[in-house]
């Protein structure tokens, strides 16, 4: 329907509705791990608080420059836990009268105050201390101490990245992407920054190791303090990708190209729906999107039941979890369609 009319023929809500939710299945299929965001921060941050704690006490006794910076990176990933259980809830909250679509870009906010962390206290500490320590060289000691807390470090960060991979795989395969891919596309800043921690975290514990290793057999104190360094660059690495991230979707991040086909397939299930020829789809927090779109209705009306017509349909899109609000206009006659 183009113009001034539309089909004034009932049709039934329950039809248009369900079919309308079963092409939401790609949508909601990300909307699942909503609630499972929360545990894996929580596991992480119970992780990183003990990990911190050794690291912190090995750092002391061996001396080790990769050690003190292993410390500050693990005390670093617990406070930014602390950020992204902030994000977590605060972007959960209602829609209100100032939020009409909710307040689910305040994840972003928060994990970009993370991402921030991981640079500063993590990435900055270790290459100054690395630098130190090239300058004035500090043989580490009491390496069975280091070693042993390196190891038990790696069972529990080990245990932290178990969760967040669990979390996310199912994820990844339900929106047909690869697990690197998701996690870098995910519209959920904590999991991504979760993953991406501990993985770090993982790496960095074997740099530490090694350069333990080297300084034990050369005895210098220079692979310990190059340990430090390459450490703090991996960390500076992570946190630019994960303050990219953040910024992309602060600023406005349209959907994934396999949401946008489920977006046009749940509205030309729609019996009141024609064609679809615009379709705009804005991320505006974690698993949750804002349609925009025009749309030609089905047979002929008068114009002053279309806008009624439009306004039910904008509802019936709505009723998915993933949809934060949909705007909706009528199609001009020669616009192109759009196709699944």
């Amino acid at each position: 329907m183009t113009g001034e009319h539309a089909s004034a023929a009932p049709v039934p809500r329950s039809v248009g509705c369900g079919a309308a939710r079963r092409s939401f299945d790609l949508l909601r299929a990300e909307n699942k791990g909503g609630s499972e965001s929360t545990v894996t921060v929580l596991v992480a941050f119970t992780a990183n608080l003990l990990v911190a704690a050794a690291k912190s006490i090995a750092a002391l006794l061996t001396g080790s420059a990769s050690m003190l910076a292993e410390a500050a990176h693990s005390w670093a990933d617990a406070g930014n836990e602390i950020f992204l259980l902030i994000a977590d809830q605060r972007s959960r909250r209602a829609p209100d009268r100032e939020h009409p679509f909710g307040h689910g870009r305040e994840a972003y906010v928060w994990s970009l105050f993370a991402a921030l962390g991981v640079l500063i206290a993590g990435a900055a500490v270790s290459i100054v201390r690395g630098v130190q320590g090239l300058i004035t060289p500090e043989p580490a000691e009491k390496f069975t101490i280091a070693y042993a807390v390196l190891a038990v470090s790696f069972v529990l960060e080990g245990i932290s990245f178990r969760q967040s991979i669990r979390q996310t795989k199912p994820e990844a395969e339900s929106m047909h992407r690869d697990l690197i891919d998701h996690v870098l596309a995910t519209s959920d800043p904590t999991l991504r920054a979760v993953v991406a921690e501990d993985a770090a975290a993982l790496v960095g514990l074997v740099i530490a190791a090694a350069a333990l290793a080297i300084d034990q057999l050369g005895g210098s104190g220079i692979a310990d303090a190059a340990g430090s360094i390459v450490i703090g660059i991996l960390l500076g690495v992570v946190a630019i990708i994960l303050i990219n991230r953040n910024r992309r979707f602060l600023v406005g991040q349209t959907a994934d190209p396999n949401v946008r086909s489920a977006v046009v397939q749940a509205l030309l299930d729609d019996p009141e729906v024609a064609r679809v020829t615009h379709l705009w789809l804005e991320i505006v927090g974690p698993r949750s999107l804002m349609i925009v779109g025009d749309v030609d209705l089905t047979g002929d009306d008068v114009e002053s039941h279309v806008a009624v017509r439009l306004r039910e349909l904008e509802a019936r899109l709505t009723t998915s979890p993933s949809v934060a609000g949909a705007v909706l206009s009528l199609s001009a006659p020669d616009e192109p369609s759009l196709m699944p």
